[in-house]
Order: structure tokens, then C-alpha cells, then sequence
């Protein structure tokens, strides 16, 4: 049998783990939601399910891969009755990779422009209009969008092609070092700016009143979801790093370390964003529009705004490639694991495909914009998202969970013998309830509110 790659140190584990579960959703959507749910009420909330829903999937997914040594339908085959068919939802979560890395690609190709644009001074003296304009024009071109995607795809599997410890481990320790670093040097600035208390103030003290305007039930709900989607799980992306593990240490407590690094970086975000917003007087909107129309005019009236909204871009770039490289690395172990390929040959096969599968995405805001999969004005991008977020997220995590604690799949007993072995905090066994007959219910609950 031959020896599987394991990660060369904990840390390593650690970030790259966190360095795929942190991205662009941290960024843009975190700092969103808080300010649109009360501030820190929100947080509140968003902590409780983290520890309830996140913490306890992550472990699942993790015990899966380092019981398995495998990627997902390698593992689940390793691990399930004789006559099941668990290892067929292996499939669907190297469909989910592949489909969510038909936009992701896209995504940070647009964080890689606007870090050049910032570089080379396109944005000195912008105001709303010319930064609202400077983004559509890069939507409206196909040549540049595809440029900076295809250039994602070729560094990301150059650097898988190295393999796991000379590649995805060194280069995912060095983009989450630089990462943290410029998360304090941005933090440090904003603190600075004129009106950042109150921009703080907004964010993180609970306001009750704000809260119940938005519906105490519906700030609960966008807390579930937004604790739930920060991990990326379910479609195996985390699966992969606990088949390179040694069994040292106990999963809950790397879960939780990884949570914790994830929570950081986007509680981090919100500080660079709202003493922003509030000093300069503009709406945090949601979404693109606050990375891309909003914070460029920001940073364009900052002194020093040029190098300010370069280490923003440069932040935003690194937060969304070290997920890339991750699930990269899990689409390579897939074929590497079921078609028996060697590393190299996989990057190429892998990279080509990715490459001609992210085409789509590029041309849908342009060329293809008659392409409407949700109704209305949604894009390429939407529909991708849609598929990956609303639905193979929340089904594949209810099924790891539903084969982690049922007598038809691996059975608690063998996840709870796995997830405890190493030193470290273990999961005690009076949670068994919890996790077969409400766990499951908030898994429905959210994957019902993402359908409607």
C-alpha cells in the first residue's frame, strides 16, 4: 500500500485547514450580515452556532478523512458497511469542488486586477461614479477577466504540483503569515480614522433594537448560515486535510483552532470596514458593491490611499487563493486516489479542466449575460453559487453527519473512538442525542432557508 503524504507540522495543518475554510465570504459577507443584524448581537449569536453546527461537522468531516486516508469516495469506502453506498456522495463533493472553483477562479481573478489597479494608480482621485464605472468595465471585459482567471488556475496547480508539504503546506504558511500580518497593519489604520468609534460602536455592541427591527428569529437564522458556510463543508474540502493527519492530537480541539482562526480573520474585516464606512459616510453594503465600488472610493480619499487599497486587494487576493489551493488539492487527490494518477499528470488534467470549466463564469457577465439561471438579472456566477451554497453544502454535511452517527453508515461510536484519539479536549459521549436528532434538524432548517 503506498504511504500517504502527511502534513510536515500541526501548524501547517492549521492554517492550511483555516486558509481554505477563510475567503472571500469572510470579507465581504461577514462584516455585511453583523451590521445589517444588530452588530453584536449577531456575533453573539454566530459564536453559539459555530460552537453548535461548525465545530462539531468539522470534527465529522475530519474523522472521516483521517480513518479513511483518503479523499471522499476513497474514504467512505474504507469506512462503510460492506453493500452501502456512502462512497457515492465521494463523487458529489469532487463535483462541489469543481463547480465551486468554476467561479472562485473568477472571483479572485477580479481581487488580483483591482490589486494591480491599486498598484499602477488607477484609482487615484476616484470618487463613486468612477469606481462603480472601473468595475463594470472590468465585467464588461472578457480578455481581462479571463486573464486574471486563467492566471489563478495555472499558479493554484503549480503549486499543488509540488505536492503536499514542498507546495500546499509552504505556500499556504506563508499566504496565512502574510495574511495576518496585513490584517493588523489594515486594523492598526482604520483605528486611526476620524470617526472609527463609532464605526465600532455599530459593530460590535449589541443594539437590541436593531436586532428586533431585523426580527430576533431572522438574526438567528443569518447567524446559523453565516457560521455554518464559513467552514465550506460538505463537499469534502476539509475531508482531504484529515487524511494527511497524524493522530497526535484529538479533532475538537483542531477544529476549534480552525474556527477560531477563521473568526479572526473575519471579525478582522469588520474592523478595517465599518471605521471606513462611517468616516467617510458611505452605506456597507452588501457584497461586491462594498469591495469594489465602495472601498475603492474610500480608500482613494485616504492619505495614502494608493498603498492602503493595494494591501487591501493584496489581503482580499491571499484570503480567497489560499481556498483555491485547497480545493485544488482535494480535486487532485480525488484523481490521484480513484484513477490511480501520478501528481503531475493530475495538475495538468486538473488545470485544463478547471481552466475551460471557469470560462462560463467569465464570459456570463458580458458575452453571455443572456444567461439568466436564477430569473431576473443573475448571472453564470449566481446559478454556481446557488448550487454549491443552497444545496451541496448543506446535503453532503448532512451526509457525513448522517454517517457519522447512524448504525447504517460508520456509527458514533467509530467517529467518537476517531475524533478522540490524540491528546487534547474530547468530545464527551452524552452528546449523541444532540447529534442525531437536532443537529440533523438545524442542518434542514438551513438548507430549507437557503431554497426559499
Amino acid at each position: 500500500m503506498e504511504k500517504r503524504e502527511n502534513f510536515a507540522s500541526r501548524l501547517g495543518f492549521i492554517l492550511v485547514s483555516a486558509g481554505c475554510a477563510i475567503g472571500i465570504g469572510n470579507v465581504w459577507r461577514f462584516p455585511t450580515v453583523t451590521g445589517e443584524n444588530g452588530g453584536g448581537v449577531f456575533v453573539l449569536f454566530y459564536l453559539l452556532f459555530l460552537v453548535a453546527m461548525g465545530v462539531p461537522v468539522l470534527t465529522m468531516e475530519l474523522a472521516v478523512g483521517r480513518a479513511g486516508r483518503g479523499s471522499a469516495a476513497k474514504a467512505y469506502k474504507a469506512l462503510e458497511p460492506k453493500g452501502s453506498v456512502w462512497h457515492l456522495h465521494g463523487w458529489v463533493c469532487l463535483l462541489g469542488c469543481c463547480v465551486l472553483m468554476m467561479y472562485y477562479t473568477t472571483v479572485n481573478g477580479w481581487m488580483m486586477s483591482y490589486f494591480v489597479k491599486f498598484l499602477t494608480g488607477t484609482f487615484e482621485g476616484a470618487n463613486a461614479e468612477t469606481s462603480g464605472a472601473a468595475f463594470n468595465a472590468m465585467l464588461a471585459n472578457p480578455g481581462e477577466m479571463g486573464f486574471f482567471m486563467a492566471l489563478t488556475v495555472v499558479l493554484g496547480f503549480i503549486v499543488c504540483s509540488f505536492g503536499l508539504q514542498n507546495g500546499v503546506e509552504r505556500m499556504g504558511k506563508w499566504m496565512m503569515g502574510a495574511l495576518l500580518v496585513l490584517i493588523l497593519v489594515l486594523v492598526a489604520n482604520s483605528l486611526t480614522l476620524a470617526n472609527a468609534g463609532e464605526g465600532l460602536r455599530f459593530y460590535l455592541l449589541p443594539d437590541w433594537q436593531r436586532a428586533s427591527e431585523a426580527g430576533i428569529a431572522n438574526v438567528a437564522v443569518a447567524a446559523m448560515n453565516q457560521s455554518f458556510f464559513t467552514l465550506s463543508l460538505g463537499i469534502g474540502a476539509m475531508e482531504i486535510f484529515g487524511s494527511y493527519m497524524p493522530r497526535k492530537f484529538t479533532l475538537p480541539g483542531e477544529a476549534v483552532r480552525i474556527c477560531a482562526l477563521d473568526t479572526l480573520v473575519a471579525i478582522s474585516a469588520g474592523l478595517i470596514i465599518f471605521p471606513a464606512c462611517f468616516t467617510f459616510g458611505v452605506s456597507p453594503d452588501s457584497g461586491p458593491n462594498l469591495i469594489f465600488v465602495t472601498l475603492p472610493n474610500v480608500f482613494a480619499n485616504l492619505t495614502g490611499g494608493r498603498v492602503w487599497g493595494s494591501l487591501f486587494f493584496l489581503f482580499m487576493t491571499f484570503a480567497s487563493f489560499t481556498t483555491v489551493i485547497a480545493v485544488f488539492e482535494n480535486i487532485l487527490a480525488c484523481l490521484m486516489d480513484n484513477f490511480g494518477l501520478a501528481r503531475n499528470k493530475a495538475s495538468i488534467i486538473g488545470g485544463v479542466f478547471i481552466l475551460v470549466a471557469s470560462i462560463p463564469c467569465v464570459l456570463g457577465y458580458n458575452l453571455w449575460s443572456f444567461i439568466t439561471p436564477l430569473g431576473g438579472t443573475s448571472t453564470v456566477l449566481d446559478g454556481e453559487d446557488f448550487l454549491v451554497s443552497n444545496l451541496l453544502l448543506p446535503i453532503g454535511s448532512l451526509v457525513y453527519l448522517l454517517f457519522c452517527v447512524t448504525r447504517w453508515g460508520w456509527g458514533f461510536d467509530n467517529y467518537l473512538a476517531e475524533a478522540n484519539a490524540g491528546e487534547g479536549p474530547k468530545l464527551p459521549r452524552w452528546l449523541k442525542p444532540y447529534f442525531q436528532f437536532i443537529l440533523p434538524v438545524l442542518i434542514v432548517v438551513i438548507l430549507v432557508c437557503g431554497l426559499i
